[in-house]
């Protein structure tokens, strides 16, 4: 039973990066709160089997393979959406990357390409879809930010800067379409296992660490972003605005 503040019936999400990982487990806890849902990758037959395992489960699922780094192919792709399959009620800003090496020997074509995937599909993809909400005087976007958007690890230092970007441009937003009935928060992960961190989840190093580190001392489970994700899509956050919401076991809580 869904609760109806947090009933997503009749609405439609699109959540760029979402044939594994974070973003695949978003889509399906919207789903299962009855949302239709468009899954974005660039891998069309990676996201052809994720959309098959959620139709098998009953929901109402669409795919869209564009680059989301990629202005005019977002915008195309974007009007396509709205025009083909439906009016876009919820945008989850999912689509990312990571690369980890010392600041000093950080390559310049690696920063430009976590700008671009971390940043720049957030604004792109944002805009577009801003662009009918806004005529339509409601909507729900969800930037993924990260702890990194508070915190600095050595060896991430472009990370941490593309994601205290999203933090930031997550305010812009709302500063300027909530007065269009838009709501434009974040959701920040601490340290989830995914396939994105898969190294760190394997070195018992860092994981041991990890454990230390977090008052929760453990990973997340991607399933546990599923209950932000539904309130910040749905009624319930109605006068959220502007706001990102920690999911880190506490990590970003103490030194």
């Amino acid at each position: 039973m869904v609760f109806p503040l947090f009933d997503l019936t009749g609405r439609r999400a699109l959540i760029t990066g979402s044939s594994q990982g974070i973003g695949y487990a978003l889509a399906r806890g919207l789903a299962e709160h009855g949302a239709a849902v468009v899954l974005n990758g660039r891998d069309r037959s990676k996201l052809e089997s994720a959309a098959k395992a959620l139709r098998d489960a009953g929901h109402d699922v669409k795919v869209s393979d564009f680059d989301v780094t990629d202005h005019d192919a977002v915008r195309n792709r974007v009007d396509a959406i709205e025009r083909d399959i439906g009016p876009i009620d919820i945008l989850v800003n999912n689509a990312g990357t990571q690369f980890r090496t010392p600041l000093e020997d950080f390559p310049a074509d690696r920063w430009e390409q976590l700008l671009k995937a971390n940043v720049s599909s957030v604004f792109s993809t944002g805009q577009a879809v801003a662009r009918h909400m806004i005529k339509r005087g409601a909507g729900k976007i969800i930037n993924i930010a990260s702890v990194q958007s508070e915190l600095a690890r050595p060896g991430i230092a472009p990370y941490t800067a593309t994601k205290g970007a999203v933090k930031n441009l997550t305010r812009g937003m709302c500063a300027d379409w909530a007065k269009h009935g838009l709501q434009v928060n974040a959701i920040a992960p601490g340290y989830f296992k995914t396939p994105l961190n898969q190294a760190l989840v394997d070195s018992e190093e860092f994981s041991s660490w990890l454990e230390k580190r977090t008052p929760a001392a453990r990973w997340g489970e991607v399933d546990e972003l599923v209950g932000a994700a539904v309130f910040l899509a749905s009624n319930a956050s109605s006068f959220v605005n502007g706001h990102t919401l920690y999911v880190d076991g506490g990590i970003t809580t103490c030194l």
